[in-house]
Protein backbone atom coordinates (compact mmCIF):
# COMPACT_ATOMS: atom_id res chain seq x y z
CA UNK A 1 0.00 0.00 0.00
CA UNK A 2 3.22 2.39 1.05
CA UNK A 3 4.68 1.69 -2.29
CA UNK A 4 1.75 2.03 -4.18
CA UNK A 5 0.60 5.74 -2.90
CA UNK A 6 4.72 6.48 -3.51
CA UNK A 7 4.02 5.30 -6.92
CA UNK A 8 1.31 7.43 -7.26
CA UNK A 9 2.90 10.52 -5.62
CA UNK A 10 5.61 9.97 -8.26
CA UNK A 11 3.77 10.12 -11.06
CA UNK A 12 1.94 13.30 -10.26
CA UNK A 13 5.30 14.92 -9.36
CA UNK A 14 6.64 13.94 -13.13
CA UNK A 15 3.11 14.60 -14.46
CA UNK A 16 3.45 18.52 -12.88
CA UNK A 17 7.04 18.89 -14.19
CA UNK A 18 6.14 18.28 -17.61
CA UNK A 19 3.23 20.45 -17.35
CA UNK A 20 5.73 23.06 -15.82
CA UNK A 21 8.09 22.23 -19.08
CA UNK A 22 5.34 22.70 -21.19
CA UNK A 23 3.96 25.63 -20.43
CA UNK A 24 7.56 27.09 -20.08
CA UNK A 25 8.12 26.51 -23.42
CA UNK A 26 4.86 27.82 -24.49
CA UNK A 27 5.40 31.31 -22.82
CA UNK A 28 9.04 31.55 -22.67
CA UNK A 29 10.08 30.00 -25.98
CA UNK A 30 8.31 32.74 -28.03
CA UNK A 31 9.68 35.49 -25.86
CA UNK A 32 13.44 34.34 -26.61
CA UNK A 33 12.50 33.96 -30.56
CA UNK A 34 11.49 37.43 -30.65
CA UNK A 35 14.16 38.85 -28.95
CA UNK A 36 16.68 37.13 -31.18
CA UNK A 37 15.02 38.80 -33.56
CA UNK A 38 15.69 42.32 -32.76
CA UNK A 39 19.23 41.39 -31.40
CA UNK A 40 20.06 39.79 -35.12
CA UNK A 41 18.48 42.89 -37.07
CA UNK A 42 16.58 39.40 -38.60
CA UNK A 43 14.80 40.62 -41.77
CA UNK A 44 12.14 38.11 -43.55
CA UNK A 45 13.65 36.30 -46.62
CA UNK A 46 12.23 37.20 -50.20
CA UNK A 47 11.91 40.56 -51.38
CA UNK A 48 9.76 41.91 -48.46
CA UNK A 49 10.49 45.60 -47.99
CA UNK A 50 9.87 46.21 -44.36
CA UNK A 51 11.69 48.33 -41.96
CA UNK A 52 12.64 46.39 -38.67
CA UNK A 53 12.72 48.37 -35.49
CA UNK A 54 16.32 48.03 -33.98
CA UNK A 55 15.84 48.27 -30.95
CA UNK A 56 12.25 47.60 -30.99
CA UNK A 57 9.82 50.06 -29.40
CA UNK A 58 8.04 49.72 -26.72
CA UNK A 59 4.47 50.93 -26.94
CA UNK A 60 3.27 53.31 -23.83
CA UNK A 61 -0.56 54.03 -23.83
CA UNK A 62 -2.15 56.29 -21.58
CA UNK A 63 -4.73 56.16 -19.50
CA UNK A 64 -6.71 58.66 -21.43
CA UNK A 65 -6.48 56.82 -24.73
CA UNK A 66 -10.17 55.88 -26.03
CA UNK A 67 -11.77 53.74 -28.89
CA UNK A 68 -14.60 55.19 -31.28
CA UNK A 69 -16.96 54.29 -28.80
CA UNK A 70 -15.54 55.54 -26.01
CA UNK A 71 -14.39 52.86 -24.17
CA UNK A 72 -11.09 52.94 -23.10
CA UNK A 73 -8.30 50.65 -24.02
CA UNK A 74 -7.72 47.35 -22.24
CA UNK A 75 -4.21 47.45 -20.36
CA UNK A 76 -3.42 44.26 -21.85
CA UNK A 77 -4.87 45.26 -25.60
CA UNK A 78 -0.90 45.62 -27.38
CA UNK A 79 -0.21 42.02 -26.06
CA UNK A 80 -3.54 39.80 -27.18
CA UNK A 81 -3.13 39.54 -30.92
CA UNK A 82 -0.50 40.48 -33.80
CA UNK A 83 -1.45 44.07 -34.65
CA UNK A 84 -1.32 45.73 -38.12
CA UNK A 85 -1.72 49.29 -37.75
CA UNK A 86 -2.61 52.55 -39.35
CA UNK A 87 -2.04 55.77 -38.54
CA UNK A 88 -3.65 59.17 -40.36
CA UNK A 89 -4.75 62.44 -39.22
CA UNK A 90 -7.87 62.75 -41.21
CA UNK A 91 -8.90 59.72 -42.55
CA UNK A 92 -10.05 60.43 -45.97
CA UNK A 93 -9.62 58.35 -49.46
CA UNK A 94 -5.78 57.18 -49.22
CA UNK A 95 -6.92 56.20 -45.95
CA UNK A 96 -9.95 54.16 -46.96
CA UNK A 97 -7.77 52.57 -49.56
CA UNK A 98 -5.10 51.22 -47.08
CA UNK A 99 -7.50 50.23 -44.63
CA UNK A 100 -8.96 48.08 -47.61
CA UNK A 101 -5.70 46.47 -47.95
CA UNK A 102 -5.37 45.98 -44.27
CA UNK A 103 -8.81 43.84 -44.34
CA UNK A 104 -7.52 41.86 -47.78
CA UNK A 105 -4.40 41.22 -45.77
CA UNK A 106 -6.42 40.04 -42.22
CA UNK A 107 -8.75 37.42 -44.60
CA UNK A 108 -5.78 36.43 -46.01
CA UNK A 109 -4.44 34.69 -43.19
CA UNK A 110 -7.20 32.02 -42.77
CA UNK A 111 -6.66 30.14 -40.01
CA UNK A 112 -4.43 32.75 -38.21
CA UNK A 113 -7.08 35.50 -38.57
CA UNK A 114 -7.75 35.11 -34.69
CA UNK A 115 -4.50 35.73 -34.31
CA UNK A 116 -4.29 39.28 -35.60
CA UNK A 117 -6.27 42.70 -35.16
CA UNK A 118 -6.80 45.75 -37.24
CA UNK A 119 -6.36 49.28 -35.93
CA UNK A 120 -6.76 52.43 -37.10
CA UNK A 121 -5.48 55.82 -35.05
CA UNK A 122 -6.63 58.68 -36.38
CA UNK A 123 -7.87 62.25 -34.96
CA UNK A 124 -11.20 61.85 -37.42
CA UNK A 125 -14.29 62.12 -34.98
CA UNK A 126 -17.15 60.88 -37.11
CA UNK A 127 -15.92 57.25 -38.22
CA UNK A 128 -19.64 56.23 -38.52
CA UNK A 129 -18.97 55.59 -41.97
CA UNK A 130 -15.65 53.71 -41.47
CA UNK A 131 -17.37 51.43 -39.01
CA UNK A 132 -19.78 50.81 -41.42
CA UNK A 133 -17.39 49.85 -43.98
CA UNK A 134 -14.80 47.92 -41.25
CA UNK A 135 -17.43 46.76 -38.63
CA UNK A 136 -14.11 44.64 -37.56
CA UNK A 137 -11.28 47.64 -37.58
CA UNK A 138 -10.56 48.92 -33.94
CA UNK A 139 -10.05 52.47 -34.14
CA UNK A 140 -8.31 54.81 -31.58
CA UNK A 141 -9.92 58.34 -31.70
CA UNK A 142 -10.51 59.87 -28.66
CA UNK A 143 -9.48 62.28 -27.22
CA UNK A 144 -7.59 64.03 -30.07
CA UNK A 145 -4.48 65.63 -28.30
CA UNK A 146 -3.67 61.97 -26.83
CA UNK A 147 -4.46 60.52 -30.18
CA UNK A 148 -1.59 63.35 -32.02
CA UNK A 149 0.88 62.33 -29.30
CA UNK A 150 0.26 58.49 -28.98
CA UNK A 151 1.07 58.80 -32.71
CA UNK A 152 4.71 60.06 -32.57
CA UNK A 153 5.79 56.56 -31.12
CA UNK A 154 5.09 55.05 -34.93
CA UNK A 155 7.80 57.59 -36.29
CA UNK A 156 10.25 56.72 -38.51
CA UNK A 157 12.82 58.96 -38.35
CA UNK A 158 11.50 62.84 -39.23
CA UNK A 159 8.36 61.55 -40.78
CA UNK A 160 5.49 61.86 -39.57
CA UNK A 161 3.32 58.88 -38.99
CA UNK A 162 0.16 60.30 -39.67
CA UNK A 163 1.08 61.51 -43.15
CA UNK A 164 3.78 58.40 -44.08
CA UNK A 165 1.31 55.93 -45.19
CA UNK A 166 2.75 53.23 -43.93
CA UNK A 167 1.58 50.34 -42.52
CA UNK A 168 2.85 49.12 -39.03
CA UNK A 169 3.36 45.90 -37.06
CA UNK A 170 2.97 45.16 -33.27
CA UNK A 171 3.66 41.97 -31.74
CA UNK A 172 1.92 40.48 -28.93
CA UNK A 173 4.64 41.72 -26.48
CA UNK A 174 3.21 45.21 -27.30
CA UNK A 175 6.76 46.10 -29.26
CA UNK A 176 6.36 48.18 -32.67
CA UNK A 177 8.64 45.87 -34.55
CA UNK A 178 8.39 46.59 -37.90
CA UNK A 179 6.52 49.12 -40.81
CA UNK A 180 5.74 48.93 -44.18
CA UNK A 181 6.29 52.23 -46.74
CA UNK A 182 3.42 52.76 -49.30
CA UNK A 183 5.40 51.32 -51.78
CA UNK A 184 5.62 47.63 -50.32
CA UNK A 185 3.42 45.05 -52.38
CA UNK A 186 0.27 43.66 -49.78
CA UNK A 187 1.77 40.07 -51.07
CA UNK A 188 5.41 41.15 -49.39
CA UNK A 189 3.17 42.31 -46.15
CA UNK A 190 1.34 38.72 -46.09
CA UNK A 191 4.77 37.07 -46.48
CA UNK A 192 6.11 38.51 -43.25
CA UNK A 193 2.97 38.40 -41.34
CA UNK A 194 2.43 34.53 -42.55
CA UNK A 195 6.22 34.02 -41.48
CA UNK A 196 5.83 35.23 -38.34
CA UNK A 197 2.34 34.12 -36.88
CA UNK A 198 4.14 30.52 -38.17
CA UNK A 199 7.65 30.52 -36.44
CA UNK A 200 5.96 32.39 -33.16
CA UNK A 201 3.25 31.30 -30.57
CA UNK A 202 2.97 33.81 -29.09
CA UNK A 203 -0.49 35.83 -30.00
Amino acid sequence: MQNDKSLTEQEMQRKGRKVFLLMLIFFIVPIIVVMMMYKLNWKPSGESLGELYNPPRLLTTSAELKRDDGAMLPAQFWKEKWSVVYVAANCEQVCLDKLHDMRRLHVSLYKDIDRAQRVLITTTQDVTNIKHDFPDLIIINQPVANVSDFSTQFQVGAESASASNRLYLVDPLGHLMMSYKAAVSLADIRKDLARLLRYSWAG
